[in-house]
């Protein structure tokens, strides 16, 4: 069954955001309000799965930069691409919220905690590969330079998601351990884990809609090179005298 048949990418848009909006009314009704904290606590529930989906947006950001060394195929390049942009917006969710969270929680806008740190990192670094991908290189240079610097720009990725764990002295808790109730009241596990699947739908609908957009420009770079290449050509065939005097 094609995509004509069946829209995918709609009918994921859609189901993500009744997701969402599911989730929040879980957020505002289910979730207790935690003790020390109260209410602005709850904006847990989306700074988490916005961390957390940036982060796979970058593990998979080095996925494809690995498949495309190996196969020399521009859908790795697109999907990379693609996955890196979305990612970066997640990753600035997460910044936005948890400053948000900080002014209340810590009485500032932000602090040079190890986390902190290392994922304001991990969004320069990826602003920066997308940069360089704004590049005037030919489609092939582009993506075998894109897949360096995807590999290498995972290095920061293990570093924030293992910061709160490796630096003891982290304002960052774990919030998710090994205890059976996952460290969480089952309420909020509960919510918390509806808002996880419910970004994640909405992820993978936004990371359809940019490859496609990306194919659509991997065609129009295309067919713009051939035009410019069939120019001459088509010149010397109208005006042949011309032609002649250029020869």
């Amino acid at each position: 069954m094609s995509e004509k048949t069946f829209p995918v990418l709609p009918c994921l848009a859609a189901l993500g955001g009744l997701a969402m909006g599911a989730a929040q009314l879980m957020i505002l009704l289910l979730a207790p309000e935690e003790e020390r904290m109260g209410l602005i606590q709850k904006i847990f529930y989306l700074h988490l799965p916005s961390a957390w989906w940036g982060l796979f947006s970058f593990f998979l950001v080095f996925a494809c930069s690995l498949l495309y060394l190996r196969k020399r195929d521009l859908f790795w390049d697109n999907l990379s691409e693609a996955a890196a942009e979305v990612g970066l917006v997640l990753a600035g969710l997460a910044l936005l919220t948890g400053s948000l969270w900080a002014r209340v929680s810590w009485n500032t806008w932000w602090t040079w905690d190890p986390r902190l740190t290392t994922t304001l990192i991990m969004w320069f670094i990826y602003a920066a590969f997308l940069l360089a991908r704004r590049l005037d290189f030919t489609p092939e240079r582009r993506g075998l330079i894109s897949a360096v610097l995807g590999i290498v720009a995972f290095l920061d990725v293990p570093l924030v998601f293992f910061s709160a764990r490796l630096w003891p002295g982290s304002l960052h808790p774990q919030v998710v351990t090994n205890a059976p109730s996952g460290g969480l009241d089952p309420q909020m596990k509960l919510t918390l884990i509806f808002c996880l699947i419910s970004f994640g739908l909405l992820w993978a609908a936004l990371l359809g809609l940019r490859c496609r957009l990306g194919r659509l420009e991997t065609l129009t770079e295309a067919c713009l090179g051939a035009c410019l290449e069939a120019r001459p050509q088509t010149a010397s065939r109208l005006y042949p005298e011309e032609g002649e005097k250029n020869g």
